[in-house]
């Protein structure tokens, strides 16, 4: 009888992503359901809360037990620091939080990455040991492995978002939601949880009090991010990755420089229309629910600086770091040697964020010393004005674009590769191995990647004006004419697509 709902357990070959029919069969399911509750908040609230913990579920099997854990201890924490009567008390509570939370990331994230520290330099062996499987297994008979610890899907980002409300009821900036179902909502909202944009407290809590709303231009909005998310993520990202990007990162030197540059191009285009496509779904998704959440890309390839870039990319991570980490560190109130510190220091942490290995601490520290020169050269260079900057000539901004570009495409080669040897070959063969009399004859063996490429970047470099016309007229569009357009990329995307299930980037992290 079971087999016939097979469908409804996890699987670890099977997880349940956007681009799955499994997927959209859950939010049809999910809409259904919906017509009938929408307008009572609370039966809403709970509804939404359950269908988000069954995703995580599907998404990441028995961690699901972790995030309710994670759930119940901040919404504790949260009640605890509200009505603590004291600063000191208050205190203790969020520096017990902080680090409660960041022991369990560090513990899936870290033991590994620690371990291999201690054993390289006192010449130990030792072997991490899963203790929260073998608690399960000695309390509920089941036979979780020991001797792996498993990353649970989304962690960094529930934690962060976790962390951030109780640091805003520490900060005075929140109140506390009015109960656990509704804390337990918060943190688990499906569109988001497992690869961001990271939500706080204090931009979603008061959506979940006010009744559904979604105007007309916000339905055509909703369904354009959601098509747009997919097709980047479908027709660009998985596209080249399966077809050119995995294979030369994985056998740097059985491709000449100018392939290896091609793929750090490829993967530069690639990992933005990945995480964008991811962040373009979840927002349309969440809009058709009614609720709202902040862009989280803003066309970063276009960046005349590295300050600019990270204005533009994964804005909810860079403003989070921003607001709890570098001003927590003093930000720039502590005058400017401490400024530039405090800036290499975020960015090094968020590349440990992003993973224990070596190579996303390199990543993070040359994205920390590039800020902190940038900042450096426009007090004692440029001598601008922050609040009166100069306008910049049309030259200008290509010249710093270009230049911005290829700094960030350089650093994902260390956010790609699987080892340092690897961007050490990769980087070998750009540098004495291009082969260049050859070029003719790669653009015409990889025509079919290169496009897709070039699609890709063309329509990110796009100006802004056209990108709202198109989206204005699709909104304004008869939604027969909208289901037609639809039902017919779909058909694109379903003809293009890898025949193995390419996960997101980002649910690594």
């Amino acid at each position: 009888m079971l087999e016939h709902f097979d469908f409804l357990f996890f699987k670890e070959t099977e997880p349940m992503i956007f681009t799955t029919p499994l997927f959209w069969g859950f939010f049809a399911f999910v809409m259904l359901v919906y017509q009938f509750i929408h307008t009572r908040i609370a039966a809403r609230n709970f509804f939404l809360m359950v269908v988000s913990m069954y995703f995580y579920y599907k998404s990441g099997g028995w961690f699901f037990f972790l995030l309710v854990l994670s759930t119940v201890m901040d919404y504790q924490f949260g009640q605890i620091v509200h009505n603590a009567t004291s600063d000191s008390r208050k205190k203790m509570i969020i520096v017990i939080s902080t680090v409660v939370n960041l022991s369990l990331l560090a513990y899936f994230k870290y033991t590994y990455f620690f371990a291999d520290i201690i054993n390289y330099t006192f010449s130990t062996d030792l072997k991490p040991y899963d203790f929260a499987a073998a608690v399960v297994n000695e309390l509920f008979g089941t036979k979780f492995s020991i001797d792996n610890i498993i990353l649970p899907v989304g962690i960094s980002f529930y934690t962060f978002q976790s962390m951030s409300y109780v640091i805003d009821i520490y900060r005075g900036d929140l109140k506390p939601v009015q109960n656990i179902w509704d804390y337990a909502f918060f943190v688990s909202f499906f569109p988001q949880l497992v690869a961001g944009p990271i939500v706080r407290a204090s931009e979603f809590a008061h959506q979940m009090y006010e009744p559904y709303k979604l105007s007309k231009e916000e339905y055509g909005r909703a369904i354009f991010l959601i098509i747009n998310g997919l097709v980047k993520k479908i027709f660009i990202s998985d596209y080249i990755s399966a077809n050119f990007v995995d294979r030369v990162f994985a056998e740097p030197l059985k491709y000449s420089g100018f392939e290896n540059l091609m793929a750090v191009y490829g993967y530069t285009i690639q990992i933005y229309c990945d995480f964008s496509g991811y962040t373009d779904v979840a927002i349309g998704v969440a809009l058709l629910l009614g609720f709202r959440l902040n862009l989280n890309f803003d066309s970063p390839y276009k960046a005349h600086n590295i300050t600019d870039f990270w204005r533009r990319w994964h804005i909810s991570l860079s403003t989070w770091l921003r607001d709890y980490l570098y001003i927590s560190m003093g930000g720039n109130r502590k005058g400017r040697l401490r400024t530039y510190f405090n800036l290499f220091m975020t960015m090094f942490l968020g590349g440990l964020w992003h993973g224990a290995s070596i190579r996303f601490i390199i990543w993070g520290a040359l994205h920390g010393t590039a800020l902190a020169l940038h900042k450096m050269f426009m007090e004692f260079v440029i001598k601008e004005n922050p609040r009166n900057p100069r306008p910049m000539t049309v030259g200008h901004r290509i010249f710093y674009g270009i230049i911005t570009f290829h700094f960030v495409a350089f650093c994902w080669i260390f956010f790609r590769a699987e080892t340092m040897r690897q961007v050490g070959e990769m980087l070998s063969q750009i540098a004495y191995n291009f082969n260049t009399e050859l070029i003719g004859q790669y653009l015409l063996s990889y025509s079919n990647i290169f496009f897709v490429m070039l699609i890709g970047y063309v329509i990110h470099w796009l100006p802004y004006s056209f990108k709202d016309e198109l989206r204005t007229t699709f909104i304004e569009l008869p939604d027969l004419t909208k289901a037609i357009i639809c039902v017919a990329v779909l058909v694109l995307l379903y003809q293009v697509r890898s025949a193995e299930v390419q996960p997101f980037i980002y649910f690594q992290f």
